[in-house]
């Protein structure tokens, strides 16, 4: 299984360390967000590496929709828990992170959800910058350079026809609403094969503690986001 290096199994509980969580973030997310360097100090597992668990755990149906409402620490141990039609991922308390509800037949494929997962948490995780900072420019506003929090805040996929092998997954259009300091991102992706378009999808995040924006400090944090993800691809 894909997901073996970057979890650690415990019979029905799963936990993610610093190191696991880390490098699936950079290795296969490429998502580079300070959140999940290894050292940070507000260190969280990437929402992208739980879902990619449930989906090789419980297939990708035709619907799914799922929603995220807690950051999850290293070392935490999780579990699946059913109710009605819901399935949480939840820690020893009982607390839930992560919600999912799933509907209509569902591809148990394990070689096409790696492909297909693969494909959607490298398109999640290189949110920033590509599409965040001209949205935030268009706004004239900014995450905080020394302390970004950006949020995932839930996911929806809806096939029309599930996909029997590996299909294309682009951006149809990004948006963003701002209310005082905090910001709702929503991305519109699309998935197509064979010249028809398959399925659609939706990401929505969350941008906290947003000011006025300044090109210069905008720039330096793209480029020190570039400079780090050129030293781990080099290291």
């Amino acid at each position: 299984m894909f997901l073996t290096p970057y979890i650690t199994l415990q019979g029905e509980e799963f936990s993610f360390s610093r190191a696991q969580a880390s490098t699936f973030a950079k290795k296969v997310a490429c998502d580079f967000n300070p959140l999940h360097d290894e050292d940070a100090k507000r260190f969280c597992v990437p929402g992208d590496l739980m879902f990619a668990w449930f989906a090789s755990q419980y297939g990708i149906s035709e619907q799914l929709y799922c929603t995220f409402s807690g950051m999850v620490a290293s070392d935490t141990w999780l579990h699946f828990s059913q109710q009605g039609e819901e399935i949480h991922i939840c820690d020893r308390q009982e607390k839930v992170y992560l919600s999912l509800r799933q509907q209509g037949p569902v591809i148990r494929d394990q070689a096409l959800i790696e492909s297909i997962v693969t494909d959607y948490v490298r398109f999640s995780g290189q949110n920033f910058p590509h599409i965040l900072q001209p949205l935030m420019q268009q706004h004239d506003v900014m995450i905080h350079t020394q302390r970004p929090m950006v949020i995932y805040e839930s996911m929806a996929l809806h096939f029309t026809t599930l996909p029997e092998q590996l299909p294309q997954l682009e951006l149809t259009q990004s948006s963003m609403e701002v209310t005082g300091r905090r910001g709702n991102v929503a991305l519109d992706f699309s998935f197509s094969g064979q010249g028809l378009v398959m399925g659609q999808g939706r990401k929505q995040m969350i941008l906290s503690n947003l000011s006025a924006y300044d090109p210069e400090a905008m720039q330096a944090m793209v480029d020190e986001y570039d400079r780090r993800k050129a030293a781990f691809f080099t290291s």
